[in-house]
């Protein structure tokens, strides 16, 4: 129970606080790839993983606006035809939960008009995709993505902080991963309080196993962030893995106290029985 609570939070802080829903959703059905499709940047194992993937079971109305969309995509005579019907099958497959197809059709309106909101877009449309991605190959396909479109993002703006965690965050899924964890560092180094560095080295202190090094982590995040409850959890976790019970103890209380988060506070009250 405890290790997948664990496994559970670690995902969650991976995806930037996006809750694990079925995680292959992209539609297997797809027609011939349209001349504006083929731009889009894509690479061939991207495609190939979009296209072999398990669909989502969708009710006929939604799959007959999904390829009426896909069709105008196709037959647009211009870009900002394209860029319109490629916005409205984004945002259908995002309502039905279908990220990485929803990214592929973001980053037609990217390539169609490259500025730094349609990058910033692209970006967190591939990140969101990566979150939800199980295969690795695919992951570090779609994290690669991400980081393309992130870091022309950076290059117009190097301040944005939120831009360069989840750039570091990426990197986790590649060859490189402690790239990512130096880049995490360089953050807190730039900015000592920024929430979302201190939180994501935390877990991944975490997950190495390095529990003494995590409570550092989650010690000086509460301070600042008090209201943090996932830190308070992981704060409690990373006490019971260093023989501190009772401070453990605290924590879960405390999160069962003051949590909003149902799953957050089932996890603690889990870890309170275990320790009674």
């Amino acid at each position: 129970m405890k290790t997948r609570i664990i496994l559970f939070f670690i995902a969650i802080v991976l995806v930037g606080g996006i809750y694990l829903l079925p995680k292959v959703v992209v539609d297997n059905q797809q027609e011939e790839v349209s001349e504006n499709e083929a731009e889009s940047g894509m690479s061939e194992a991207q495609r190939e993983a979009i296209e072999n993937a398990h669909s989502v079971e969708v009710n006929e109305d939604i799959r007959n606006r999904i390829n009426r969309f896909r069709d105008s995509v196709a037959l647009a005579d211009n870009s900002e035809k394209s860029i319109i019907f490629a916005d409205s099958l984004a945002e259908l497959y995002q309502e039905i939960n279908r990220p990485d197809s929803a990214a592929m059709f973001i980053e037609v309106i990217a390539k169609a008009d490259p500025d730094m909101q349609n990058d910033l877009r692209a970006g967190d449309a591939f990140y969101e995709a990566y979150g939800f991605a199980t295969e690795p190959q695919y992951r570090s396909e779609l994290a690669t993505s991400a980081r393309t479109y992130y870091e022309r993002v950076l290059e117009k703006d190097p301040s944005d902080l939120r831009v360069k965690n989840r750039v570091a965050m990426t990197w986790l899924a590649s060859s490189t991963p402690m790239q990512g964890i130096l880049m995490l560092r360089e953050i807190v180094q730039e900015d000592p309080s920024n929430e979302q560095a201190m939180f994501n080295l935390g877990v991944l202190s975490m997950q190495s196993g390095q529990y003494d090094r995590a409570v550092e982590r989650f010690e000086q995040l509460v301070t600042t962030y008090p209201e943090n409850m996932e830190a308070q959890f992981f704060l409690g976790v990373s006490y019971l893995e260093t023989g501190k019970r009772n401070k453990a103890r605290k924590q879960f209380e405390l999160v069962k106290e003051r949590g909003t988060d149902e799953e957050t506070q089932a996890a603690a009250e889990s870890y309170l029985e275990s320790i009674k």
